[in-house]
């Protein structure tokens, strides 16, 4: 198939044997002299490629080619950028199977699930291609005797991006796109578990005509990471992450005056009705579980059963989950890939160990074969990195493995006798984030808080004939100076807002600046005040 290109034509000719893994600084990849990290095939075991990880020196020389690029790329009119950006949608809808084949060589994730990944990548480019539209100001004449008021939006300057190895394409496009097309550069510090995409990305957004300089790529881990929230001409940055590495993110990016916002972990619950279709909520739970291993912020990790659900519902997601199949994802019939690193099953393990050890009902356990007993593994594969399918019952919020994010193919069964008790249940987790209800009852369906509760408000986004309702916490918690920490998922009615400043003028009779307030201590998106007298 097409989907055999396994790296860009210029991450080859530049790579040695094995490959290296550059930085990309000023439009040029550069090979970098820090320490190597051999970058792995979780199906396999074997060292695919090399990374150089970067340095303060390096970081501090993307962060001045991006600043030496930014002037004459703010000062591009927002349609020509638009062009460039269109320019890239092109060559990316060109390669997206060679990216998704890229992907899972380096994650893991079948070969399905990572063209998915690229299809929501290019869906936020192509939003981001409207950005002429998006960055309209307004204008009120007379909002007070003889005095008018406007707004323009202007860019920030040098922004960055820290993102997580589960999705090395889309998460990076739910940054660069919209931030470049504001009229700002970047600097993207990717995964070091799977760096490639990034600079696949970077290749081809070159060959779109991107200026150099614009988009740059540092690899690394905390050094690189502190080097980018310590720079004083990063203003912005955004990470998604784990709990408590966006914590540490947001202080220490506001603690130096830049704006932050720092996504942590998640969990999502599915609500399971009496009256639910459950041969429809059987699948969704399968493919929302265990998709993509486990490794996603929307990942189902919890199934709340209501009433009489769970004894249809459980032999039913028993049965599924043994007959999983697990394989490279590159294998047509692949449904799960491997886990992304040996350290990764450990972590997983321990939450399996841990829900065994505190009462809960081990029905399906993925460290072992379910037919031999064996230790998990795969025929011809071995040395890689192997889970199956867990599936526990009779959880309780009290145990470990419903309270903390797993971040692996386990999903966890809670038993309560009421819906009202269910919607209490997940309001009620540290963590909520997204939640799914199987109902075939409308009201049920059509169910939203009427105010912010203690962790955030649901709003519904969908109901469908077949009796799937999805609703998406809108979550914020403010930190010090700019950042506001979002443990669950963006959900920005104005995505590029974080990449622009919203500047506010009044024109009164006079002449000269009257005021100008630097607003100290307020979110993201509240804007910068300056007021006006008429000459």
């Amino acid at each position: 198939m097409a989907a055999t290109t396994l790296t860009s034509p210029t991450l080859a000719a530049r790579s040695a044997t094995p490959e290296l893994v550059p930085h990309w600084i000023g439009g040029q990849a550069i090979a970098g002299t820090g320490a190597r990290l051999s970058i792995l095939n979780p199906a396999s075991g074997a060292t695919l490629r090399e990374l150089a990880l970067g340095s303060t020196g390096e970081v501090a020389a993307a962060v001045a080619s991006a600043r030496g690029a930014w002037r004459s790329w703010a000062d591009t009119p927002p349609l020509r950028r638009a062009r460039v950006l269109a320019n890239f949608l092109a060559l990316l809808n060109e390669q997206r199977d060679a990216l998704a084949a890229l992907i899972t060589s380096e994650h893991g994730k079948v070969f399905s699930d990572a063209q998915g990944e690229v299809s929501r990548g290019i869906e936020i480019v192509e939003f981001a291609c409207g950005i002429a539209q998006l960055l309209k100001g307004d204008f009120t004449d007379q909002v007070s005797s003889g005095i008018d008021n406007w707004t323009l939006r202007q860019p920030l300057g040098v922004v960055a991006g820290i993102t997580p190895f589960n999705f090395p394409c889309m998460v990076p496009c739910w940054m660069f796109p919209l931030a470049i097309a504001c009229g700002n550069t970047f600097v993207l510090k990717p995964s070091e578990r799977d760096p490639s995409a990034s600079i696949f990305m970077a290749d081809l957004l070159q060959k779109a005509g991107l200026p150099a300089g614009v988009f740059n790529v540092v690899q690394g881990d905390k050094i690189a990471v502190d080097a980018l929230l310590d720079h004083p001409e990063v203003r912005a940055v955004s990470f998604v992450g784990s709990t408590p590495i966006a914590h540490y993110i947001a202080q220490r990016a506001t603690a130096a005056g830049k704006r932050a916002q720092a996504l942590g972990g998640a969990k999502n619950h599915m609500v399971v009705m009496p009256d639910a279709d459950l041969e429809q909520a059987t699948d969704a739970l399968i493919g929302a579980a265990y998709g993509s291993a486990g490794e996603r912020c929307m990942a189902i990790s919890v199934a709340v059963l209501v009433g009489n659900t769970a004894e249809v519902l459980i032999p039913r997601l028993a049965e599924r989950a043994r007959r999983l199949r697990i394989g490279n994802g590159m294998q047509s019939d692949a449904e799960m890939g491997p886990i992304i690193s040996q350290a990764a099953i450990e972590r997983i393990r321990g939450y399996i160990d841990d829900g065994v050890a505190s009462g809960a009902t081990l029905v399906v356990d993925g460290r072992r074969h379910p037919l031999s007993g064996a230790p998990f593994t795969v025929a011809g594969h071995e040395q890689g990195f192997w889970l199956g399918a867990t599936l526990f019952d009779h959880v309780t919020p009290q145990m470990r493995i419903y309270r903390e994010e797993i971040f692996g193919p386990v999903l966890s069964c809670v038993r309560v006798p009421d819906f009202a008790s269910a919607v209490a249940l997940v309001n009620g987790h540290s963590l909520a984030n997204g939640v799914a209800c199987y109902t075939r009852d409308g009201n049920i369906a059509r169910v939203r808080a009427p105010h912010r509760g203690r962790h955030g408000r649901y709003q519904r986004a969908d109901s469908r004939a077949h009796g799937l309702a999805w609703l998406r916490r809108l979550e914020e918690q403010p930190v010090r100076g700019h950042a506001r920490l979002r443990r669950g998922r963006r959900t920005f009615l104005y995505p590029a807002e974080i990449h622009h400043a919203a500047l506010a003028g009044e024109h009164a009779q006079g002449s000269g600046i009257r005021h100008a307030y630097h607003q100290v201590g307020l979110p993201l998106d509240f804007p910068l005040a300056l007021t006006y007298r008429k000459s």
